[in-house]
């Protein structure tokens, strides 16, 4: 059975763009493009994967489009800058990709300015012959219980963001000083939390993570890490990589008992390829003794981290002051169904777990950008049908926002290339306005009367060489800009 989008796929195969070429076009039709010039003016929401990808898809298959790129950031890249971890260099290999993109004639990239604040998606809408929301996930899912708004309890989302220095996350102020930490959630991103807090600061001091979290983390007193999820380790959602490098971290131990995985070898016999190996490694790696083991029994590494399961968070446990967390209560789980369909209910037990730090890392959520296009609130995704907006044509949506916040960069490029395709079937098919439309040219008086002053790309390799330059002074790949006004200075603005 073909996938799902292949009819999209196969009509992507095909040499369309001469569909488009008009030279190529009916007589009717070209003599129509020579008295308008159709020039497609496409304005892309969000310069992160789904944005890239999805410019990139537009300038390929129409030889004409002109792409611009808004991005509320002084500078591109989206999660591929901001939420990769720093000790992951290769997977930000993407940005060449997008960096030859942003180089097109056709193509330029306009940051610093929010849409939704500084110029509305209506007024996009009357510049341009298309409207792509490609702006991601913004922020992240509550935990929606008691003592979360207590000191020591963060998002994972804004730890990400404070040691990859995002802007809005520069002045976070974790306190490390405890033994133990826990987060809630078991994806990578949960992992990625874990592996930082634990990896040894030579390494750390390698990467390109920021002045501020390498000096935080320089001081950690965390020794343990419990990596804390509702269900089984049948339905845990990290990757078998992320799980090797854990395993392989220098100077830590994992802490994985072995009666979680009592029961499991006819399912795991049963289960998807991926999901078996990965299943095989955590049994494998739980019935080994611990690295450095010595001869009492007692582990040398000086630090550890561990998986719970069937633990779902109650309440957030305050210190005696109740200034700070000092551990969570969590509910006992049991699974009712089996594979990636078992659900967790309560056992009606509960256990308390001392910790100086809670991580939530349960989620991130995409947020309406504008009161005229439509959202669901629930879903956390704009209405769309293969990436178009429910109910609102010319508008499309690409990324986080059009399908939730799943999948890897792979997964992001393949729905960008399906909205741009889409778009550009809508393009050919008359969907679109075919009359001329100022694009830029039309927004740019409007920012400039509001005070707004977008930046270049130019403007940005003006700050990527200032980053290496400052990297290389302190004996890194580059040192974050992480405060916008002094980007801002930097370029002149």
């Amino acid at each position: 059975m073909a996938p799902r989008g292949w009819g999209c796929w196969r009509w992507a195969a095909q040499p369309r763009a001469r569909l488009l070429s008009p030279a190529a076009a009916p007589l009717g039709f070209r003599q129509l493009l020579s008295t308008v010039e159709l020039v497609p003016h496409i304005c892309v929401v969000g310069s992160g994967p789904a944005g890239f990808y999805t410019a990139q898809h537009l300038l390929k298959h129409h030889p004409q489009a002109r792409v611009d790129i808004y991005e509320k950031q002084v500078v591109p890249f989206g999660l591929v800058r901001f939420g990769v971890a720093p000790d992951h260099p290769e997977v930000k290999n993407v940005i060449n990709t997008f960096t030859q993109t942003a180089h097109s004639t056709r193509c330029a990239f306009r940051g610093n300015v929010t849409v939704g604040r500084d110029v509305s998606v209506s007024e996009l809408r009357d510049a341009y012959h298309a409207v792509v929301l490609s702006y991601g996930a913004e922020d992240h899912r509550t935990l929606g219980i008691p003592g979360e708004e207590l000191p020591g309890v963060l998002s994972a989302r804004a730890f990400v963001g404070w040691y990859n220095g995002l802007p809005e996350n520069h002045k976070l102020t974790p306190n490390l000083n405890c033994d133990t930490a826990l987060i809630l959630g078991q994806g990578n991103v949960a992992l990625d939390v874990a592996r930082i807090l634990l990896t040894p600061i030579e390494l750390l001091e390698k990467t390109d993570i920021t002045a501020d979290a390498l000096r935080v983390l320089r001081q950690s007193q965390v020794k343990r890490v419990w990596i804390v999820g509702r269900r089984g380790p049948l339905q845990v959602a990290f990757t078998i990589k992320e799980l090797r490098e854990m395993i392989h971290l220098p100077r830590s131990q994992a802490l994985l008992d072995p009666a979680d995985f009592e029961g499991l070898e006819d399912l795991i016999k049963e289960a998807p390829r991926p999901r078996k190996r990965l299943t095989e490694l955590l049994v494998q790696t739980a019935l080994k003794p611990p690295k450095g083991e010595k001869a009492d029994g007692k582990a040398e590494a000086p630090r550890a981290w561990g998986l719970r399961f069937l633990r779902s968070p109650l309440k957030v446990l305050p210190s005696p002051d109740g200034g700070r967390v000092a551990g969570i209560r969590l509910a006992v789980m049991k699974l009712e169904g089996s594979g990636e369909n078992a659900q967790a209910v309560p056992t009606g037990a509960v256990e308390d777990v001392p910790c100086g730090l809670v991580l939530s890392s349960v989620g991130y959520k995409s947020l309406p950008i504008d009161p005229t296009v439509p959202f669901d609130p629930k879903l956390g995704i704009i209405p769309n049908r293969n990436g178009r907006v429910s109910g609102a044509p010319g508008l499309y949506c690409s990324g986080w926002v059009k399908r939730g916040p799943s999948g890897v960069i792979a997964t992001t490029m393949n729905d960008g290339f399906l909205t741009g395709q889409v778009l550009l079937q809508d393009l050919e098919e008359g969907v679109l306005p075919i009359g001329p439309k100022p694009g830029y040219s039309s927004i740019e008086p409007l920012l400039k009367n509001r005070g707004v002053q977008p930046v270049s790309f130019e403007d940005w390799e003006k700050l990527d060489a200032e980053e290496v330059a400052q990297g290389q002074a302190a004996g890194k790949p580059r040192e974050k800009l992480v405060d916008p006004q002094q980007m801002l200075q930097l370029i002149g603005h």
